[in-house]
């Protein structure tokens, strides 16, 4: 061998085997401890450690931010003096990132603007004041990329892919949609005839519409129970003047973020500055932000087909001729309030009965929320037709006590859906006609089994793959720019601030077998509304062969679960 040969060798190949050999030793200890807890026959929780009880959980204090450190580590962000904020991370790549959140949604809406949010997203992109819809076209086809518009319960996103020399272009066009809409007749027809067709494709199809009924029942007539879809009834008289109204009121230079990766920080605040910085908030006299006395069109709703349920539980309010529209103030300060409560559909035609069981969950600035989110992936699960393969779940607890010992059962999988105050958390599953109590017991099985502290209950082996499986899908997804976008302008929008993913993994490291259990008695034992003011009561929604489920709720009863938990 040649001097120069093994001269490389020292110094390139040597020091990354001693630090591969660094990495290896300690994760091959860790897996061989996590093996061997995992197949421990007693694998109880020591109750000593921490003693559980049902009493209210205080409010952990949130760990404190060093703005410098937050600074190199996730990027930077800057409020303009009107309020608008601009956040940026730097990335590799050939390709940057564009988004502008703008916190309204269908949370937002009363009775006179429900489903305004559904159609605004469908209407962005059309022609402004500016730009003809010719115009328009031509104008992001010459920015490149791609752009898109999406709605939520508590924001509405504008978000482009697009080489970074055309990010001022794209910037310009955003603002120009969101500031500058025409909002034409023609334009919100067209609207109409495809949001109609959308509406009844989700209907048609009951893994799509029943997390939809599921918020609505669990916040019933209030914040997070507004529908994301656009009631049939509104649909059909809504004007070009309740969405500009809607516009006016919720496009506040205060509750925009415009959120950049891979761009110049400097270069985006100017950019913002010039586009955005003249923006003010309506005066606090104008029209959109006083009560106003409406009269809703009365007539009575076919509760026996689709389309009446769904007037029924969207559409406007028919108990009173009279509708008070509640003012700015008023709705954004309105607190989401989880009622609970059983909405059962029966519909023969279904080749399954799909069910879904949920509690209040936790809010995105909840402590816990860390170790809730651990356990819906600690439970899993999914489709019978998809079994599950490495990396996909198959080891979780719905797939491993459910799917793979009950072959009527179709999908059972878990589900978390957070909020800026409240959340909602459960099972849903589907089954062959006639098991639908069965199906019943085993998810309120579950759900139980995860609140024990001795045999069933969760095992230090399980968690462990649970929180490598959290981590590492929280980075995986961030390896996408767009999830990069939209997590970076979403906390920022309800955080004012990014959290580093560093501090993240840490959170999740740190949740024990103690945490979970605790947590999991919170939510499943209804003590989340201890802080929320929420009932603490079960949601219960199904549709297919139902009547055998009424009176569902002394399951729970007897499984010691919802408000007559007795930990």
């Amino acid at each position: 061998m040649s001097k120069q040969l093994s001269s490389a060798i020292t110094r390139h190949v040597l020091p990354f085997t001693r630090r591969a050999n660094n990495i290896a030793v300690p994760l091959v200890s860790r897996m061989n401890k996590h093996q061997q807890a995992s197949l421990q026959t007693d694998d109880y929780i020591k109750t000593s450690e921490q003693p559980l009880s049902k009493t209210p959980i205080s409010q952990t204090t949130a760990t404190p931010h060093n703005d410098n450190i937050r600074d190199s580590l996730v990027g930077r962000v800057t409020k303009l003096a009107n309020g608008v904020r601009v956040a940026t991370e730097p990335s590799q790549g050939h390709f940057a990132a564009l988004g502008v959140y703008v916190d309204a949604g269908s949370r937002y809406e009363d009775d006179m603007t429900r489903g305004v949010s559904h159609i605004l997203d469908r209407l962005a992109f059309k022609s402004t004041k500016n730009r003809t819809s010719e115009t328009m076209m031509a104008d992001l086809e010459a920015a490149g990329g791609n752009v898109m518009c999406s709605s939520s319960r508590e924001s509405i996103m504008y978000q482009s892919a697009l080489l970074p020399q055309d990010l001022p272009q794209m910037l310009s066009i955003m603002a120009d949609t969101i500031r500058n809409p025409a909002l034409t007749e023609e334009e919100l027809d067209e609207q109409r005839v495809s949001a109609s067709h959308e509406i009844q494709e989700y209907w048609s199809k009951p893994e799509m519409i029943l997390p939809e009924l599921m918020h609505t029942v669990a916040y019933k007539d209030n914040t997070l129970g507004n529908p994301l879809l656009c009631p049939m009834e509104n649909l059909e008289t809504m004007t070009t003047a309740d969405i500009k109204t809607f516009i006016k009121t919720w496009y506040r230079p205060e509750r925009i973020v415009v959120s950049a990766i891979g761009a110049d920080h400097d270069k985006v605040v100017s950019l913002t500055q010039e586009l955005f910085g003249d923006m003010k908030a309506p005066s606090a006299g104008s029209n959109e932000e006083t009560g106003s006395d409406e009269v809703a069109e009365s007539g009575s709703s076919d509760h026996s087909s689709k389309g009446g349920l769904f007037k029924s539980l969207f559409g406007k309010s028919t108990s009173s001729p009279i509708v008070l529209t509640p003012d700015y103030d008023t709705l954004s300060r309105q607190p989401a309030k989880y009622t609970g409560g059983t909405l059962l559909i029966e519909d023969d035609t279904q080749p399954y009965t799909h069910l879904f069981v949920g509690f209040e969950g936790l809010s995105i600035h909840d402590e816990d929320i860390y170790a809730l989110a651990t356990l819906q992936l600690l439970m899993g699960g999914g489709s019978s037709f998809s079994a599950g393969g490495p990396g996909k779940g198959m080891y979780s607890r719905l797939f491993s006590n459910v799917l793979n010992h009950y072959n009527w059962i179709e999908s059972c999988m878990s589900f978390n859906h957070c909020y800026s105050d409240s959340g909602l958390f459960g099972i849903s599953g589907s089954c062959y006609p006639g098991y639908e109590t069965m199906l019943l017991e085993v998810i309120v099985r579950e759900l139980e089994l995860t609140t024990r502290t001795g045999r069933g209950g969760i095992a230090q082996g399980e968690l462990d793959r649970a929180k490598n499986q959290l981590r590492s899908s929280v980075l995986m997804n961030l390896e996408s720019k767009m999830v990069q976008l939209e997590d970076l302008g979403r906390q920022v929008q309800v955080h004012g601030y990014k959290v580093p993913v560093e501090e993240l993994c840490a959170k999740i490291e740190k949740v024990t077998r103690q945490d979970m259990v605790r947590v999991a008695r919170r939510v499943f034992g209804g003590q989340v509304g201890l802080m929320t003011g929420g009932s603490g009561e079960v949601t219960i929604v199904g549709q297919g062969l139902t009547k055998s489920l009424e009176g569902a709720e002394k399951v729970l009863v007897k499984y010691g679960l919802g408000k007559s938990a007795k930990w």
